[in-house]
């Protein structure tokens, strides 16, 4: 598995300064975007934002982190917001970003908070004229396609893949029999219900694995402390695994079981967060998956920046690459240590790269 590394576009640092758009992407026909989907933004007229639940969850913070690392590199800042996971504010949030003039200059990368919020985000986006790339949550009835000249792509992962790639990782730890506890995020995300379903495919697969129990965490190592400690005190000894939908209910269920006093039970997550990836490096937890959060946070704004300045033509964009899966990796302790110190490859995020990460369509 390649490792990012991190390479400074010094070429965009020169382009800059002399105060001319980047060419890298335009098409094999050097066509102008003009009358296209593209904008024609001046770089430093260009207002980045990144959206996030919190900056409490590793991952949502290595998101936020990866975004002002390809905001630095163009010379401008990202303005952060971040929502607590409240919906009613995650709109709000996006209406009072949107409410100035030249918005269509804004680019936004949003982590809807569930499914349902997606529809309002895009409308607030194409009202406004801003450039938007949406993650993870979205309806299957929604997409960048359907008339939305401006939601330049929707990003998200194998959600099924990864909760069946870190179920069988747990099941091969006990030895492939055992009873296993699950701790769900928030059940009205594709993210959660794919996740969950790949948890269900591998217990197909393994009739004397029993599903114990499951309950819901919303994704959250306080709330998933609390989940495992009452599910700990239910089944006991039987728990021989706990399968996790993301990393930082993992840890929060590492956590319970070290205040319990248990040992050699199985603990498996989702986000690759650096905790994570340390636990799996003492022991302590058997496997997480990466979606490369740090490359979440830069790839949206690239794609949202590609086509502000008329680099990228939104109109020319496949619609396989306008909803898409992005290449997710499974890390256990043969190969933790390779991630331990994740870094940016600038490169992923010049316009001619954008969708190199691509593995297929959504649906």
């Amino acid at each position: 598995m390649r490792k990012p590394t991190r390479q400074r576009l010094a070429v965009l640092t020169g382009v800059l300064a002399g105060g001319l758009l980047l060419t890298a992407c335009a098409d094999d026909s050097g066509t102008s975007s003009a009358s296209g989907d593209g904008g024609s933004c001046s770089p430093e007229d260009i207002t980045l934002i990144g959206q996030v639940r919190n900056q409490t969850n590793p991952y949502e913070a290595a998101w936020l982190a990866g975004g002002d690392e390809f905001a630095e590199s163009v010379g401008l800042e990202q303005q952060h917001l971040t929502y607590d996971g409240d919906s009613q504010r995650q709109q709000e949030q996006i209406r009072q970003a949107l409410a100035g003039s030249g918005m269509e200059c804004a680019v936004l990368n949003v982590l809807p908070n569930g499914d349902s919020d997606t529809a309002p985000i895009v409308a607030a986006a194409d009202e406004a004229g801003a450039f938007l790339v949406t993650q993870w949550n979205k309806p299957a009835d929604l997409n960048p396609w359907d008339g939305y000249d401006r939601w330049v792509s929707h990003i998200t992962y194998d959600g099924e893949e990864s909760g069946y790639l870190i179920a069988k990782a747990l099941i091969e730890q006990m030895g492939g029999s055992g009873g296993i506890i699950a701790l769900q995020g928030i059940l009205d995300t594709s993210a959660a219900q794919d996740r969950f379903a790949g948890l269900q495919r591998a217990l197909s697969e393994h009739p004397e694995v029993e599903l114990l129990d499951e309950q819901t965490a919303g994704f959250d190592r306080a709330e998933a402390l609390n989940v495992t400690r009452t599910l700990l005190t239910a089944h006991g000894e039987h728990v021989g695994g706990v399968w996790a939908a993301n990393d930082d209910m993992a840890l929060g269920a590492v956590q319970a079981l070290e205040a319990a006093g248990i040992t050699g039970v199985g603990v498996v997550g989702i986000d690759a967060v650096p905790e994570a990836i340390a636990a799996i490096e003492a022991g302590t937890m058997t496997a997480t998956v990466s979606s490369d959060g740090p490359w979440q946070g830069a790839i949206g704004l690239a794609m949202g920046y590609c086509a502000a300045t008329g680099e990228l033509d939104v109109a020319d964009v496949a619609n396989d690459d306008r909803a898409f899966f992005a290449e997710q990796f499974l890390i256990d302790q043969t190969n933790a240590a390779e991630f331990a110190e994740p870094e940016l490859n600038m490169d992923d995020f010049e316009c001619g790269s954008l969708f190199d990460r691509a593995t297929g369509p959504i649906g």
